[in-house]
């Protein structure tokens, strides 16, 4: 499962401990693959795991300001932390505390005096599972065919992104995107050229946005979608623009069609300061008047706000 000369990973485990010994031996034991933090009271674990972020928690059941089976119902509770698993460490040979502990969540139990090779293996295993999880969550983000995000991607980046400027009083911008006369160029030519097609502008798109916060998408059929977070309209106007040029640029020298169909593509972008009472639904409509706008007009242009 894990190759034993691995180098450390970026997996992060808070130990909760009151025995700084014991922290000691638990460190010295994972510290080579995991990055790690301690925390000797109930308190100072429950702030850290907000900070700290772990990816796994030893969580002792003696501590010396609360019982940890509690600090573990605290984490099952809270939204932010109930999916973080949780393993167990006792010194006490319990069957009804072992019970106990599995029906308030926990993945597992480590027993003290610690065995090196056990204390391993149980924590491998629950990284190897974090790791299957991610792979899972992340393939059910993509799309197949253009290997960028998808359109579940998007809902989930744009209810956030919303949520944040709505907090933070700041302009959320939006571009929305499709290949001019698509259907047609798929029903002439086929839908491997189309898939093709698709894939070009996806490319194409990788190229000109390589900001860490510009998040594009591929929303559905030959639409693509755009978020710009913080992005002023007029800055989102100036994008709209160039990318009509590069993507037909691109679409221009690597599709092969007898006339001008599928050789262009038609965009239209919104900004707005969210409120709270507002749905992000308003953006994506605005925006998709303005392709729609886009498409009335002629087609191969930039239509916006």
């Amino acid at each position: 499962m894990f190759d034993e000369g691995a180098e450390k990973t970026k997996y992060k485990i808070l130990i909760v401990e009151d025995s700084l010994f014991n922290q000691m031996v638990l460190r010295k034991i994972l510290e080579s693959r995991y990055t790690i933090v301690t925390s000797t009271t109930a308190e100072d674990a429950l702030a850290k795991v907000h900070i700290f972020e772990p990816h796994l928690i030893l969580l002792d059941i003696i501590l010396p300001d609360a019982n940890g089976f509690d600090v573990l119902v605290t984490l099952k509770q809270s939204e932010d932390t109930r999916n973080i698993p949780v393993i167990i460490i006792t010194g006490l040979d319990s069957d009804e505390d072992e019970e106990k502990g599995f029906l308030l969540g926990a993945v597992d139990y480590i027993k003290r005096p610690f065995k090196n090779a056990i204390v391993l293996a149980r924590v491998n295993t629950q990284i190897h599972i974090i790791r299957q999880i991610q792979t899972i969550e992340h393939l059910s983000l993509m799309d197949g065919l253009t290997g960028i995000a998808n359109r579940r991607a998007f809902d989930i980046q744009l209810q956030y992104e919303w949520s944040r400027a709505a907090r933070e009083r700041s302009r959320l911008s939006m571009i929305m995107l499709d290949v001019d006369k698509f259907k047609e160029y798929n029903d002439t030519y086929g839908h491997r050229h189309g898939d093709f097609m698709l894939q070009i502008v996806a490319q194409t798109l990788k190229q000109e946005l390589k900001s860490v916060t510009d998040f594009f998408y591929r929303y559905g059929g030959d639409e693509f979608a755009i978020l710009l977070p913080g992005l002023p309209a007029e800055r989102a106007r100036g994008l709209a623009q160039r990318l009509v040029t590069s993507v037909n640029q691109m679409l221009l020298s690597a599709v092969k069609c007898q006339s001008p169909c599928a050789h262009s593509i038609s965009l239209g972008s919104a900004s707005m300061q969210p409120q709270p009472q507002q749905s992000p639904a308003a953006l994506v409509e605005r925006a998709d008047k303005k392709l729609y706008l886009a498409k009335q007009n002629g087609r191969n242009q930039a239509q916006c706000e």
